[in-house]
């Protein structure tokens, strides 16, 4: 039986991911405040965002509404969808030849009640020379990405390696997404 689902996101990706797991999906763009509060950590902040989302979704729609919301975060620091092209330079050159952490909140709204997760994934990049960073830069695929980059696309050549989910970097963690759907058995441990 196929499920169905709101996407409370106009994300390309979360699209994909989310019509990966064999759901039948309508797409509802939730329009809310995303500014970070004060002291918020980032995990704290991506789960708020993604449980906002999916209540100001289901309060106008019914059925089983995902809300999600990613941030890359390095030294707590909260890094969204760069500004311009100065605020995408200053975020590459930050995560050069560092680990930072990518959190994605996965809010699921049905019935009236809200179950939500944080999936975190460890991102390493490369030294990013001058040269890498005005290639990468001119692509413009740094556009409406957390963080300046995209590891599934031209993104990917700055990244060293990656310790956790994959397609939580891409934009929404597939397994964990499942569970909370439950269109997959929880896994012990």
């Amino acid at each position: 039986m196929t499920i169905s689902v709101i996407l409370a996101s106009r994300s390309p990706r979360r699209i994909e991911l989310l019509g990966q797991l064999g759901v039948a999906l309508e797409v509802v763009p939730a329009d809310i405040d995303e500014t970070p509060q004060t002291n918020e950590l980032p995990v704290k902040y991506v789960e708020r965002l993604a449980r906002e989302k999916a209540h100001a979704i289901a309060a106008t729609h019914s059925g089983i509404v995902v809300g999600a919301d990613t941030t890359i975060d390095i030294d707590n620091e909260i890094f969204g969808q760069p500004v311009d092209v100065h605020d995408a330079t200053r975020m590459l050159r930050r995560l050069s030849g560092r680990t930072h952490r990518v959190h994605t909140g996965v809010a699921v709204h049905s019935n009236g009640t809200v179950q939500s997760l944080v999936t975190t994934t460890l991102v390493t990049f490369v030294p990013v020379t001058d040269e890498l960073l005005r290639w990468y830069l001119e692509t413009g695929e740094w556009q409406g990405k957390a963080g300046a980059y995209a590891i599934q696309g031209l993104g990917a050549s700055l990244v060293e390696g990656i310790r956790g989910s994959y397609s939580n970097v891409v934009g929404l963690p597939l397994r964990e997404t499942a569970q909370l759907l439950g269109i997959e058995p929880p896994l012990e441990g």
